[in-house]
């Protein structure tokens, strides 16, 4: 097992777009947590994505909140416990703030939703007629690793790693951290794929998101200036 605890890249700007995003995503953690079951049943239903929902375009469920093509974005504000919100919300803060300070706020900002959007994209297309919600911001935040992996490929990632009895912390250049971990992304995938489903996890939005945050990067950035980065 590995996990990040930090990056030794310097940014020149606060990252408040950031910072913004993991705050209103507790908020909206909180807020349905404390409703009790009920409440989350209900949020998940009008907010999560239901991938047959959009595929045609009709609320299955007796839910009219929002049309199901807005759930595109609604769902990557939902989380389903605590630790998906916290996993979620450490890579967000550690990888989020460098790109933030490249592409400069609002095309973060927008950069960041339109990775959610096509993650949840991909996962729709193979799973089209599932009924089963999808929440969460993984997708998007799979985009920023992405594009923190084009951009920084060379920063050093301050790791904890696991093995039995054995832990240590290790540095790691981001392209092999990262690399790694869109690895297992994609093998969960094809893996849960195998056994019939997604297994519970949406393993390609992830993917998706990732290959999003890789390519259209130099729509946001420029091509001239896209690999000088990462020492």
């Amino acid at each position: 097992m590995f996990f990040p605890y930090r990056d030794d890249n310097p940014i020149d700007s606060r990252p408040y777009v950031t910072i913004g995003l993991i705050a209103l995503n507790i908020l909206i953690y909180l807020f349905v947590s404390v409703g009790g079951s009920d409440t989350y049943r209900f949020a998940v239903i009008n907010y999560g994505l239901i991938p047959a929902e959009l595929t045609h375009f009709h609320n299955f469920y007796p839910s009219t909140a929002v049309p199901p093509i807005a759930n595109l974005v609604t769902a990557l504000f939902m989380h389903g416990s605590f630790m998906h919100l916290a996993g979620n919300m450490w890579f967000l803060w550690i990888f989020g703030d460098n790109v933030e300070d490249r592409l400069g706020h609002f095309r973060y900002l927008v950069f960041y939703i339109l990775a959610g959007i096509a993650a949840s994209l991909l996962h729709v297309a193979l799973f089209s007629e599932s009924i089963a919600p999808v929440i969460g911001a993984s997708g998007a935040i799979s985009g920023v690793l992405g594009a923190y992996a084009v951009l920084y490929p060379n920063a050093r990632i301050r790791t904890f790693v696991f093995i039995f009895i054995y832990l240590d912390f290790i540095k790691v250049p981001a392209v092999l951290f990262i690399g790694i971990w869109i690895i297992f992304q994609v093998a969960s995938g094809l893996f849960s794929l195998g056994h019939g489903g997604s297994g519970g996890v949406a393993w390609f939005a992830h993917v998706g998101g990732f290959l999003f945050g890789v390519y259209a990067l130099r729509f946001f950035i420029g091509k001239k200036v896209l690999f000088c980065q990462g020492e």
